[in-house]
């Protein structure tokens, strides 16, 4: 895939991606996060308190793994540098959006409303590296 067919299958559908941050330990730690893109980044949000967050404000390179379960598979991974804002504003726009994209947009206001306050944080991954592969067990 190239990489514009790769940020197409990331937005053709709200598939939960799979975020990978490093402890403090070095040790992996991945856990699953919802999604929405802006041009070619990737944007989500996170309780400032989680590990995942603590993780990406001590060491800001992650991991993210989007895939199809469905034959004949296909997955996308994006590895990057996250920037991090707690800005409700913004904070409110985009979380407005990834629940609308997850859970419809008739529930995109309760899901904004409820991601977007002091506690939360906003993150932008802007990729550096992505490789997708469709057509896995062609």
């Amino acid at each position: 895939m190239t990489d514009e067919e790769a940020l197409a299958f990331i937005a053709e559908k709200p598939r939960t991606a799979k975020l990978a941050t490093l402890r403090q330990d070095g040790s992996p730690h991945v856990v699953p996060v919802w999604v929405a893109l802006d041009g070619g980044t990737i944007v989500f949000n996170v309780g400032e308190r989680s590990l995942k967050a603590k993780a990406m404000r001590r060491d800001p390179r992650v991991s993210m793994c989007f895939d199809d379960e469905a034959p004949p598979f296909a997955f996308v991974t994006v590895r990057g540098t996250v920037e991090i804002t707690d800005d409700l504003d913004e904070m409110l726009e985009w979380a407005t959006r990834i629940g609308g994209r997850y859970m419809g947009e008739d529930r995109a206001d309760e899901y904004g409303r409820r991601n977007a306050v002091p506690g939360e944080l906003l993150m932008r991954l802007t990729p550096e590296r992505i490789v997708g592969m469709s057509g896995v067990a062609d």
